[in-house]
């Protein structure tokens, strides 16, 4: 019956998807899938080995074993490799934990008024008091990082030789590209505390010698030239459309010809059905600090005016969008 067109399933399953993303948050942060790092347990042996109380953690692995995030087997819980990868404190790979945290701690509250912003247009008061800067920077680090290892899955970088970061947000993707390929180098364009930051996350993978960091601002001033490939990646949806214009064109003058351009960032299509996620973050970046989810035909207006030519788009898993483009 369930599967019927006329079923209330799906709007009762979208209806209390806060309920799972809670209970997913609260199992990261009591530590549910570190534990079930030790090994597959029961929920008793769960609320031992985290320190929380039997019943909770009863209902924290049957709420994740529910969305395929914990299996179960004869009452005896495992995490799957997804949450072993990503959630479970593994040794050299990449944790999402202040992900999560971020979404709970800052995301989350904004969306408890978000109806103001669907009425008014405008986000909500962004606190950065306390610690919240903190977890706001180490979250969208964070989620970076996952797009930059997802990007290198899913691009070959080995063809190019000299990458320019143009007005980036995370060194990520710098990282990742020059990893990828020991002969490629690169340069990280940005400003105020992105540079920073760079500089520390550059030290740390031992690339300081391949990268150059230049300070500057995207929208003015001198670009760098001379570069076979180019990022913009998640820039566009912090400028308005003017702005933007101004970006892909001079990003355009930093390359040299038949050059490739990775443009990432979420985007609305028009397909018949559109992705999730890039729906969901217009809505997130709207209610959290007004930028904007740009349509991907807009995007592609302005790559053509600046003289790119727009040759394909990739879907990045649990990850933005990349629109590929090249220099004429």
């Amino acid at each position: 019956m369930s599967s019927l067109p006329d079923s209330p399933s799906k709007i009762v399953d979208v209806a209390i998807g806060y309920m799972a993303a809670k209970q997913l948050f609260a199992a990261s942060e009591a530590g549910v899938f570190a534990a079930l790092a030790e090994g597959p347990a029961t929920a008793a042996e769960i609320a031992e080995r985290a320190g929380i109380p039997a019943n909770v953690a009863r209902i924290l692995a049957d709420a994740m074993s529910s969305i395929d995030l914990l299996t179960r087997t004869n009452g005896v819980y495992a995490n799957t490799p997804a949450t072993a990868r990503y959630l479970a404190g593994s040794a050299g790979d990449l944790d999402l934990r202040k992900f999560l945290a971020f979404l709970d701690a800052v995301s989350y509250g904004h969306w408890l008024g978000f109806i103001n912003t669907v009425r008014t247009g405008k986000p909500g008061t962004l606190d950065m008091s306390g610690d919240r800067m903190d977890l706001f920077m180490g979250g969208v680090m964070t989620y970076n990082a996952l797009h930059a290892k997802m990007l290198a899955d899913n691009f070959d970088f080995s063809p190019y030789t000299k990458v320019l970061d143009y007005g980036g947000l995370s060194v990520s993707f710098l990282v990742e590209a020059l990893t990828a390929n020991s002969s490629l180098n690169g340069t990280f364009f940005s400003g105020g505390p992105l540079v920073e930051a760079a500089r520390g996350v550059l030290a740390e993978a031992g690339l300081n010698d391949r990268v150059e960091i230049v300070e500057g601002d995207p929208l003015e001033g001198d670009v760098p030239t001379g570069f076979d490939l180019v990022f913009l990646e998640h820039v566009a949806h912090r400028y308005d459309d003017e702005q933007n214009r101004v970006i892909v064109k001079r990003a355009r003058e930093a390359a040299v010809p038949g050059a490739k351009l990775l443009l990432l960032d979420f985007f609305l299509d028009n397909d018949d059905k559109q992705r999730s996620i890039d729906a969901l973050h217009a809505g997130e970046y709207l209610t959290i600090d007004g930028t904007i989810v740009y349509p991907e035909d807009q995007v592609h207006g302005w790559l053509t005016e600046a003289g790119w030519t727009p040759v394909e788009t990739l879907s990045l898993p649990g990850s933005p969008r990349v629109i590929v483009a090249e220099a004429r």
